[in-house]
């Protein structure tokens, strides 16, 4: 039992989540601190309002209100946290995963070529390299004249 539990521990999947779990609430911090920092006094200047979360609101007929500023707030930190998830995370992870291109096949040298043939006629039964006339030289037993 322990033993089950232990891999399920060590496997690379459950520590990236844990780290990307605890990163994210970092970063969460962040993004509120930008947010509340940067982003609500801008939005406090347009709409006269003290935060997003305050602006933009309707009332409804029973009471209640519709808060569309805090619907924007909620998508600005969404979109917030995307841009730097991808810029900071996804987009240099996937520069250093990209395989390196593959390099064309070297084609052989005419010496491997004639290497490779002179094999294959042996492997066929075919005449010895040792047998065959090299340019220039006479054949082996002789010079062999034609009657």
């Amino acid at each position: 039992m322990f033993k089950g539990f232990k891999e399920f521990l060590l496997r690379g999947n459950v520590i990236d989540l844990a780290v990307a779990v605890v990163i994210g609430a970092a970063f969460n911090t962040v993004v509120e601190r930008v947010v509340d920092s940067l982003i609500n006094p801008i939005i406090g200047v347009v709409f006269k309002a003290d935060s997003l979360d305050n602006a933009m609101q309707v009332g409804l007929p029973g009471g209640g209100t519709i808060a569309f500023g805090a619907l924007i707030g909620a998508l600005i930190n969404f979109v917030i946290v995307a841009a730097v998830v991808y810029f900071v995370f996804v987009l240099p992870m996937n520069k250093l995963r990209r395989p390196e291109p593959e390099q064309p096949p070297v084609a052989p040298t005419e010496t491997e070529l004639l290497t490779e043939i002179r094999d294959l006629l042996r492997a066929q039964g075919g005449p010895r390299t040792d047998e065959v006339p090299v340019a220039g030289e006479e054949p082996p037993g002789g010079p062999q004249h034609k009657h």
